[in-house]
């Protein structure tokens, strides 16, 4: 599985410490096995699959979409906390 990363999900991966980056390889290596294990989100974020898990004892949320069956696109994660108002933001 091909993952596809957009600027901001790279903007807030480079502030990461190296514990934390290993912590989101292992979630990335989840998701590209499993697409939809992700909860599919409805409304004016159709088409967006948000994955929770713990990274450093934080909930956080990771946000994709599946282009192909060959392609997951990574569009942002963080914690909980205006996630959505962004992502809504970043969607448009």
């Amino acid at each position: 599985m091909r993952l596809l990363i957009t600027a901001s999900f790279a903007k807030v991966t480079k502030k990461l410490h190296t514990p934390q980056k290993v912590e989101l390889d292992a979630a990335l290596k989840l998701i590209s096995k499993d697409p939809f294990m992700g909860e599919a989100k409805v409304g004016d974020l159709v088409g967006v699959y948000v994955y929770k898990f713990r990274l450093s004892e934080q909930q956080v949320l990771l946000a994709y979409r599946i282009v192909d069956q060959e392609s997951i696109k990574l569009l942002t994660f963080g914690s909980h906390e205006n996630f959505y108002r962004d992502l809504k933001r970043q969607a448009k």
